[in-house]
């Protein structure tokens, strides 16, 4: 589909990219950069692409593709750099979970000709680094296009097709709406779960080495999330804040209406909240999102 590809970070999402791409023939060149050594060294030595750079700069001269796979707080800083050496013609996009604010700070920076594109593929793992990546990450998932009005529609057209050759499903919707169906779907839940191991870890009644000892339940599975790359998700909440406080601030409301439900007793209310709950776990394994086998599919 390309001649030269560019990816600019090459983190767990990045560097599924580059494997699949590699896999399904999809470009030519992949060019790989990075600011650290250190991440850059492994992902020659995993064969990631064709040309490594610490400077993105020179990674981006005459790719007909560039993806942003950095933290989005760094897209500003990033966009100012590779500008200049963008190609006319190209087509710019990113991965971020975040899309408005992605907008607002790369149009402003666009060089004319070169098309921008916003792309969040919902999927991951808790994992990060170019050795977390695997080519099968987007098979069956969901990649949403935030393109703003007037995009070129031959653009919007190639990258979508570029992701389903991924193997994802493509979505395209407005950029707020985007990032509103994230903060419930996926920002408040990194939230919550950061937040209630952080309580585990400071109560003083039950010792850390209790919480972790008898984790076999729920606590487990926040943990997972609450794995995640720090610094994307910093990123993530100071840049999705609107949508997010909103969000939360249901959630809360809801939350005090459980509450009340435990100190009243009343167990029919209990009842029928946790049957409507359970209902939306059968249809997100239905829809292909999950799988039903026990324990989540998690090797013991």
């Amino acid at each position: 589909m390309f001649n030269k590809i560019a990816l600019i970070g090459i983190g767990l999402i990045g560097s599924s990219i580059a494997l699949a791409a590699r896999q399904k023939n999809l470009a030519k060149n992949i060019a790989i950069s990075t600011r650290s050594e250190k991440t850059l060294a492994e992902a020659k030595a995993l064969n990631l692409g064709t040309s490594y750079h610490s400077d993105a700069k020179e990674a981006v001269i005459d790719a007909d593709l560039v993806i942003l796979c950095t933290p989005v707080g760094v897209f500003e800083i990033i966009m100012q750099q590779i500008a200049p050496n963008l190609k006319k013609g190209a087509i710019l996009s990113d991965v971020g979970s975040v899309k408005e604010h992605v907008q607002k700070v790369i149009t402003p920076l666009l060089p004319k000709g070169v098309d921008f594109v916003p792309a969040h593929p919902m999927a991951g793992t808790e994992y990060s680094g170019p050795k977390a990546g695997f080519p099968s990450l987007f098979e069956g998932r969901w990649c949403m296009l935030t393109p703003a009005k007037g995009v070129n529609e031959k653009a919007v057209k190639t990258l979508g097709e570029f992701w389903q050759a991924l193997g994802s499903n493509i979505e395209i919707m407005e950029a707020k709406h985007h990032d509103l169906v994230v903060a419930i779907t996926s920002h408040v839940p990194h939230l919550i779960a950061y937040n209630i191991v952080g309580t585990a870890s400071e109560l003083e009644n039950v010792s850390k080495s209790e919480v972790i000892k008898y984790s076999a339940g729920g606590f487990r599975d926040f943990t997972r999330i609450a794995a995640s790359d720090p610094i994307m998700w910093r990123d993530v909440f100071l840049t999705n804040r609107d949508a997010v406080l909103d969000m939360l601030g249901r959630f809360l409301g809801d939350l005090d209406e459980l509450k009340s439900a435990v100190e009243r007793g009343d167990g029919q209310a209990l009842e029928e909240l946790f049957t409507r709950t359970r209902a939306i776990r059968k249809s997100i394994i239905d829809a292909g999102q999950e799988t039903d086998v026990v324990d989540f599919g998690r090797k013991v």
